[in-house]
């Protein structure tokens, strides 16, 4: 796909170059028949060879001739545009400036058929120039990967080769001022990275052993070995590459309404065009107010006020690792009324540390810590991953469990030398025929704010394992700057104890909490608050969330970079973990509504009056070329703005605004 958009946009650049030669070729000659009607220039012509009337005939002939090859040469694109349309049955509008053109040649007026296509089809070079700009902005993007990487061998030479050759499992050596050129871990190395065009982080992010790098982004100061974990199109790069070209692709309902109707619009204006003329006392001054209605009637500043916006919008999203799939999306976040928040990875850090541990009677901490983590070895997540970390900084040798499983919500199991052992919820231990009465000794009961995390062997507790995980510190703030957006309904969902989902909700100001539920009982929550009414926007991490995601009018996937999931499964995703993205969308969507109410009410506005002008005669084709001009520039100015929004409002501007990999943006 990416190759494909790269040449099509080389094409269209080559093809907008020509028309733009041809303009200025065409521009020139009509200039050239007014230069040559001038008494001045006429007599010193032609002042040795002719008489003043032969010379005034003389001038009107090549005068006449400059202007036609000029109209015809600014017509022909404009004329041929218009048939193509009608051809493929899609309706342009050009139809209207091809039969204006078409009209004042077949009159004789060619300085006026030349003026009036030049300004024409310098309207469409701006609209085409602002598209193209859109795309390159994307090529620029596709071209973040570098065509050529440093891959070691297994003797550790270095070798120089192509980056679509990497495969999964490849080493790869990236120096400092290097582009990263696919998605890996770190094996050895450490370097500070540029990652803003993924995450939009507006600060390099120090990477080590271990650590994920992502395709595209920028090493740059120390040297890395990287092993390759997705490459090509497969990266995340790749991904965001598509999720741009598709959400350009993509039309609201307002834009579909537009094409729906316009096949109507072009006969109904040549009708209007046809009575005045008919009506008209003076049937040449009739013609010329018909001719001033065509050109004013196409409604250039009407159509692009909406894609105009919607692409502008996307590319400001884009640039601050706000990836949003589809533009009815970008409409939708404007509308939305109640926001759920999953707990884990969304609230708070999502990276959890053992904090207590309260061995059973007669069994020591470390026989409790083994077995818990021996098990939970093989699992990703985050409690897991946190009990592992414990074990291995206390220098605990683990054993590799057989039978594992992992029961979504609930725990895991496996088997350390012939015994089972479960780890996970009390509830779900006790359901599995283990014998928890130790636990009912209040020596064991649950400290307040922490997450336990209970151990089974052979079906007797060992104890349990404490974690805590601390609130992210923007997420406040993102969530009180909601509540001044007038969305009052801010929920908060978890799996986790109510204890720690009491402590969390109470920081973050949430008005409802919902806790100890399993991912599909958190469907139950979005369509409750659906069926009273509310349009619902869903936040999670993309991975344990997809259902509820998935069942949201807006679902919106936290620190996307690196997660298929997550990127698949929302219709919004954000690159990084920074929660005050989400209020910066809501205000985008809301200025973006605005932009496209002021362009379609201009664009209206500025039809009407200019017709009524046209009609009283107070308008010719010239002028109204010239204002037809001016107005498409309006709307394609006034879009554009949204490349830029919040930058001059915004007092935390610095932290949202980084380095643009999305220029400004807008479609024809």
């Amino acid at each position: 796909m990416a190759h494909g958009h790269l040449s099509n946009v080389k094409a269209e650049t080559v093809k907008a170059s020509g028309l733009l030669i041809g303009t200025l070729m065409g521009g020139m000659l009509v200039v050239a028949s007014f230069v040559v009607g001038l008494p001045s220039v006429s007599q010193i012509l032609f002042q040795t060879e002719l008489t003043t009337g032969i010379t005034g005939r003389a001038t009107s002939q090549y005068s006449e001739i400059l202007a036609l090859a000029g109209a015809l040469l600014l017509g022909m694109p404009l004329v041929w545009h218009a048939i193509q349309g009608l051809i493929h049955g899609h309706a342009h509008m050009e139809e209207l400036v091809a039969l204006a053109v078409m009209a004042a040649i077949a009159l004789g007026e060619y300085q006026e058929a030349g003026i009036v296509a030049f300004f024409m089809v310098i309207s469409n070079l701006i609209e085409t120039r602002t598209a193209l700009g859109a795309r390159a902005s994307i090529e620029s993007l596709l071209r973040l990967t570098p065509d050529k990487a440093l891959r070691l061998s297994s003797a550790g030479t270095e070798e120089l080769v192509d980056a679509n050759m990497l495969q999964k499992g490849d080493v790869i050596r990236v120096k400092p001022g290097d582009n990263i050129p696919a998605d890996g871990e770190v094996v050895s190395g450490e370097s500070t990275v540029n990652q803003a065009n993924i995450t939009g982080e507006s600060l390099p992010v120090d990477k080590g052993v271990n650590d994920e790098v992502f395709s595209g982004t920028e090493n740059v100061t120390g040297a890395m070995d990287v092993r390759v974990t997705k490459a090509g199109k497969d990266t995340t790069l790749g991904k965001v590459q598509d999720l741009i070209l598709d959400a350009e692709r993509t039309r609201i309902p307002l834009m579909r309404l537009i094409d729906k109707y316009a096949g109507w619009y072009a006969p109904t204006i040549c009708m209007l065009a046809a009575v005045v003329w008919f009506f008209a006392e003076d049937k040449t001054d009739g013609v010329h107010k018909a001719i001033t209605m065509l050109i004013i009637a196409c409604p250039c500043a009407l159509v692009l006020a909406t894609p105009t916006a919607m692409v502008a919008a996307l590319s400001c999203a884009a640039r601050l690792g706000i990836l949003i799939k589809n533009v009815v999306q970008l409409e939708y976040a404007r509308t939305l009324t109640a926001v759920i928040f999953d707990k884990t990875g969304t609230l708070t850090t999502g990276k959890l540390s053992v904090s207590q541990m309260k061995p059973a009677p007669n069994v020591e901490g470390a026989d409790l810590l083994f077995a818990a983590a021996s098990v939970e070895q093989m699992s990703k997540h985050p409690v897991a991953l946190a009990v592992v970390d414990v074990a291995k900084r206390a220098k605990i040798d683990l054993d590799s469990p057989k039978e594992f499983a992992e029961v979504s919500g609930r725990g895991v199991t496996g088997t350390i030398a012939g015994d089972t052992v479960l780890v996970g919820r009390s509830q779900w231990l006790a359901d599995q025929g283990a014998d928890m009465s130790i636990m009912n000794d209040p020596a064991y009961a649950e400290p307040e704010g922490v997450s336990l995390l209970y151990v089974v062997r052979d079906k007797k507790c060992l104890g349990w394992i404490g974690l805590e995980d601390r609130t992210r510190e923007e997420a406040r703030s993102a969530i009180d700057e909601l509540r001044k957006m007038k969305i009052h309904n801010l929920s908060m969902v978890t799996g986790d104890r109510w204890s720690v989902a009491h402590r969390v909700g109470a920081e973050m100001g949430c008005t409802e909490v919902q806790a100890e539920v399993l991912p599909e009982e958190k469907l139950k929550l979005v369509d409750d608050l659906k069926q009273r009414g509310h349009r619902v926007a869903v936040v999670g991490d993309g991975v344990n969330d997809a259902p509820m995601l998935a069942a949201s009018d807006l679902g919106i996937a936290m620190g996307a970079a690196g997660s298929d999931v997550a990127i698949n499964s929302a219709s919004v995703a954000l690159m990084n973990n920074d929660l005050s993205r989400l209020p910066f969308m809501i205000r985008l969507s809301r200025a973006t509504a605005r932009t496209v109410t002021q362009n379609i009410i201009f664009g209206v506005i500025f039809i009407i009056v200019m017709m009524a002008l046209a009609v009283g005669g107070q308008l010719t084709p010239i002028t109204a070329a010239a204002a037809h001009t001016i107005a498409t520039a309006f709307v394609i100015f006034n879009s554009a703005r949204l490349v830029r929004f919040g930058e001059e409002k915004e007092p935390e501007a610095a932290a949202y605004i980084t380095p643009m990999s999305i220029q400004p943006a807008t479609a024809a």
